[in-house]
């Protein structure tokens, strides 16, 4: 065997072994998704899954359990993680572009450094950390508490993202704005930001995806209501917390309710994730085209 064909052959060898250990890693996110979609969407295909609230439990086969839905945890969710978007997204944009623009200044690097240490700090310990700061002091429990939890995990995720999208743009666009007379905070915002839209839009929704499947912030803050609330000064309910206590409780109909729950998460996480891969390639194109 000459020494092209042993190239050849280790070539392909090692091609094979990298696709079987694609599909090994792909194995548990099949099982995940097909055991979920399973047992999940018995509970899915029912209307009131999605338009009633759970009720106080008495027996088994009570209609009140059995007719139990999610529509209160699926407005929780969508109103808290709503205002934590309105305030993580303004800050994590700002302080992203103020990493990549302002690199060398002296703050730069310990905001980074901050950012960096708020995306491995555990989500339980921000939870407590705003029971402690907004729950213990105001004796409430609130939506309002779990969006600030929520905000938290979703501005570092943010920052780092923008950072990265706006470090990508040309420096020819930078220089021929300030060539113009323009300051560069009006660059960085006028020129530099909207360039780097794509990239940025898909780092929020990556925070989004995160801040949706959260439960333990809000088990130490917004605590769950099993009831439809609309008033964020109260508590509320969300998917993730719908899952946990639905899953313990003694009743097969809400167990399947969970299940239920559990494959909205799912689904609702994925189409995000989906949405800004779109988003991120429609970018790399665009990107190629200049």
């Amino acid at each position: 065997m000459n020494r092209n064909s042993r190239r050849s052959l280790a070539s392909r060898t090692w091609l094979g072994l990298m696709y079987a250990l694609t599909v090994v890693a792909l194995i548990p996110l099949g099982l995940v998704l097909w055991f979920t979609i399973a047992k999940g969407l018995p509970s899915v295909i029912h209307s009131q899954f999605f338009f009633n609230a759970e009720l106080p439990p008495c027996e088994p086969s009570c209609p009140a359990v059995s007719n139990a839905g999610v529509s209160h945890a699926i407005a929780g969710s969508a109103i808290m993680v709503g205002l934590a978007s309105l305030m993580a997204i303004p800050i994590g944009i700002l302080s992203g572009i103020y990493l990549a623009e302002y690199r060398v200044a002296r703050w730069s690097s310990w905001v980074r450094l901050g950012a960096d240490v708020l995306v491995g700090t555990p989500s339980i310990a921000i939870g407590l950390f705003i029971y402690a700061f907004l729950v213990v002091p105001f004796h409430h429990f609130s939506g309002y508490s779990g969006a600030v939890a929520l905000a938290v995990l979703m501005l570092p995720i943010i920052a780092r993202t923008t950072e990265g999208a706006v470090s990508l743009i040309p420096n020819g666009l930078r220089e021929s704005g300030l060539a113009l007379g323009l300051p560069r905070w009006r660059v960085s915002l006028q020129l530099i930001l909207p360039a780097a839209a794509p990239g940025v839009i898909t780092g929020a929704l990556l925070s989004v995806a995160r801040a949706g499947g959260e439960t333990a912030p809000l088990l130490f803050t917004a605590f769950g209501a099993p009831f439809l609330v609309l008033n964020p000064n109260q508590p509320m309910q969300a998917l993730p917390m719908t899952v946990f206590r639905y899953a313990l409780l003694p009743y097969k109909s809400l167990q399947a309710q969970a299940w239920g729950a559990a494959l909205v998460l799912i689904v609702l996480v994925l189409a995000v994730n989906l949405v800004s891969r779109w988003v991120l390639r429609r970018q790399i194109a665009l990107a190629g085209q200049l």
